[in-house]
């Protein structure tokens, strides 16, 4: 059974870092990209970053670029999503897919992903 697991989620001041984490249950990281997604309340859920396998090829949404890093760890088996520089609009529930091995074209559509984690929740308040 492939199933995801977020976790590093947390309230954090404007400005301030968090660093999110995606670890598998029952399978390798090292053969599937892994999609980064956010949903806030009300909102549809936008995709934020995906990885690649192979060279590790990394896309960003453009809202978080030059914030947020995308990495992975294969001895480890997870990726990592390091945001800095948070927002209050980068408030959101933070889900992590897979389903392939590269991100394509369409890696920030939601369809593009069957496996899915539970989501963790990052809150950017005074």
């Amino acid at each position: 059974q492939v199933q995801l697991v977020e976790s590093g989620g947390g309230l954090v001041q404007p400005g301030g870092s968090l660093r999110l984490s995606c670890a598998p249950s029952g399978f390798t990281l090292d053969y599937y990209a892994i999609g980064w997604f956010r949903q806030a309340p009300g909102k549809e859920r936008e995709g934020v970053s995906c990885i690649g396998v192979g060279d590790g090829s990394t896309y960003y949404a453009d809202s978080v670029k030059g914030r947020f890093t995308i990495s992975r760890d294969n001895a480890k088996n997870t990726v990592f999503l390091q945001m800095n520089s948070l927002k209050p609009e980068d408030t959101a529930v933070y889900y992590c897919a897979t389903d392939h091995p590269i991100c394509d074209s369409s890696w920030y559509q939601r369809s593009e992903y069957d496996y899915w984690g539970q989501g963790t929740q990052v809150t950017v308040s005074s």
